[in-house]
């Protein structure tokens, strides 16, 4: 665990920070390769119960068409009805449904539903609390590093191209990986 400045309980309502936080994923290519992208254009909130975690709570909304992976004609693609078909469906959306305490201190379960073109389906993601502190702004800042993996079939995205040699084009397993930084709201602030 980093080192951290006290700042008091973690229970209360926290932002994601869009500028210091990263929604990123990790997928196969031609089956030699991986490649790494994320979403720009996203908000969320964690409602968190420090003493009782299993009434901790998180939503995230993510504008589909921020996807960007360093190259436009494939972000082009991946925003295609092919893939996440952003004119008709522009938002991704995780709802949690449960959370539970890990092994360790500082680790936690979080369970939810992921809406992708329009359907939704369960992901657990592993979750590791990297600790709190006061930024040079008075800013509370909690961070937590989060990850999980999903079949994209599940949500319709099945497009795909065999290669010639065997194999495919695209992998079937996403890597989801969260790299979050969270600003407590002023209002649930501890006072001095």
């Amino acid at each position: 665990m980093t080192e951290t400045q006290s700042i008091g309980t973690l229970t209360g309502t926290w932002d994601l920070d869009p500028a210091h936080t990263r929604l990123g994923f990790a997928a196969r290519h031609a089956m030699v390769a991986t490649v790494r992208g994320g979403f720009a254009v996203f908000s969320g909130q964690l409602h968190l119960d420090e003493a009782d975690p299993t009434r901790s709570s998180a939503e995230v909304r993510i504008d589909a068409a921020s996807i960007a992976t360093g190259n436009e004609q494939r972000d082009a693609h991946l925003r295609s009805p092919d893939f996440l078909d952003v004119e008709k469906y522009p938002e991704l959306v995780f709802r949690s449904t449960r959370v539970e305490r890990g092994d360790d201190a500082d680790e936690y379960r979080v369970v939810g539903d992921l809406t992708v073109k329009g359907e939704s389906h369960p992901v657990v993601f592993q979750l590791e609390y990297q600790g709190t502190a006061v930024d040079p702004f008075g800013n509370r800042r909690a961070g937590f590093e989060a990850k999980a993996t999903i079949n994209r079939k599940d949500w319709g995205l099945a497009w795909n191209v065999a290669l010639e040699a065997g194999g495919i084009l695209v992998g079937d397993k996403v890597k989801l990986e969260l790299d979050i930084s969270a600003i407590k709201r002023a209002d649930d602030a501890p006072t001095a």
